[in-house]
């Protein structure tokens, strides 16, 4: 019986997770972490029976503690309850599903209590993978990506030379925009921007999908996992998201993970790593499908993904300014307080104002990020 934890287990990824858990019936959840959705959390306690959760809300906890004063769950609140399930002893594994950079203390606790990794935190690896992969190599402990496209670059990976990679063909779907101009877009509504043409994720990485951002998160993020330089991994939109990434290798071979667009399976993938188990769901009709095409994505309309690989190349605290500017500006795009376009021009703005720390500690990175509120407040 396989044991796991889950942090933020209420939203997307958590959810489609214990999808995951309850289809195969070997894996037991031990701890639950979530935000502030008590209704759908007491519904999985009572369903998977973990031993502790976590409520990030301290009232909400504290409501959650009445709602289940039948069972025998210890309830905890805040950052101190998430390290709490992120180093419950029983785990073997914790699947960080939480967004923001709320992950990158917890992540560290998990590691060093010797615990694998199910990474869905992206903020985790963009803001402190200078931290995260040299202490895995130190703990022995693994990081499975559970992202659909680094998944698909960890398959592809599978058996060969990680030494071996020319280059990493991360696939985008473009979102909802491909194709628009810059003048277009300045019209986009909230609701505009949820409507992803193939995937179904939750609002604040819907939004990042739209801007292509989200594929500048995760050019940082590949970075790291895979031991690249950030002009090694080469955008290529592919708009029916049924080439999930591919490697390149040194002899101009190119393997690529395909599939239809399901988060369960790289969930899947993750949490047995290294075997594949049956999967229930629509395979690929590739008589169906008919074809697969590919575009260069456009840099100058979509000025989100040009600024993640000038983070990336700086490096040091930058990535954490444009990770905690996006994060700022989508949640006030999102309360309808700010026009579409201005959430790039936030971005741009706090990294062009940021003095950059070299190599820094995970405080330094938690200080860029207040900076990075406190300027973009002060601005707009």
């Amino acid at each position: 019986m396989k044991k796991i934890a889950i942090l933020g287990s209420t939203g997307s990824i958590g959810t489609q997770t214990l999808e995951v858990v309850e289809h195969n019936q070997d894996i037991q959840v031990t701890a639950l972490a979530a935000g502030s959705n008590i209704l759908l959390l007491e519904q999985q306690i009572r369903k998977f029976h973990p031993s502790l959760v976590c409520v990030w809300d301290e009232k909400k906890a504290g409501e959650l503690k009445t709602m289940i004063s039948d069972l025998d769950v210890k309830v905890t609140s805040g950052m101190e309850g998430l390290l709490e399930v992120a180093t419950e002893p029983q785990a073997e594994i914790v699947v960080t599903a939480i967004v923001g950079m709320i992950g990158i203390r917890p992540t560290i606790a998990a590691m060093n209590a010797g615990k694998d990794i199910a990474l869905a935190n992206k903020e985790t690896l963009v803001t402190a993978g200078h931290i995260i992969m040299p202490l895995a190599k130190e703990k022995q402990v693994r990081i499975l990506p559970v992202d659909s496209e680094h998944s698909a670059i960890f398959q592809s990976l599978n058996g060969e030379d990680s030494r071996a990679i020319h280059k990493i063909l991360l696939t985008a779907s473009g979102g909802p925009f491909r194709g628009w101009t810059r003048e277009r877009l300045a019209g986009v509504q909230v609701e505009d921007a949820l409507k992803h043409p193939n995937w179904a994720m939750g609002r604040k990485i819907t939004i990042d999908s739209s801007t292509m951002v989200n594929k500048g998160l995760e050019v940082m993020e590949a970075r790291w996992l895979f031991g690249v330089e950030m002009d090694q991994v080469q955008v290529v939109v592919q708009p029916q998201s049924v080439i999930h990434s591919m490697v390149e290798f040194e002899d101009g071979a190119v393997i690529a993970q395909l599939g239809t667009p399901d988060m369960k399976l790289p969930i899947q993938y993750a949490l047995y790593y290294p075997e594949r188990k049956y999967l229930p769901g629509e395979r690929l009709d590739f008589a169906k499908l008919g074809q697969i095409t590919f575009e260069a994505p456009d840099m100058e309309v979509f000025r989100g993904l040009k600024l993640a690989y000038d983070a990336g190349r700086t490096g040091g605290t930058l990535p954490t300014v444009y990770n905690a500017a996006n994060e700022y500006a989508v949640g006030r795009f999102l309360k309808k307080e700010i026009p579409y376009l201005t959430i790039i021009d936030m971005i741009e703005g706090a990294m062009e104002h940021h003095k950059v720390v070299s190599n820094p500690g995970v405080e330094e990175i938690l200080a860029a990020e207040q900076e990075t509120y406190d300027y973009i407040e002060s601005r707009w």
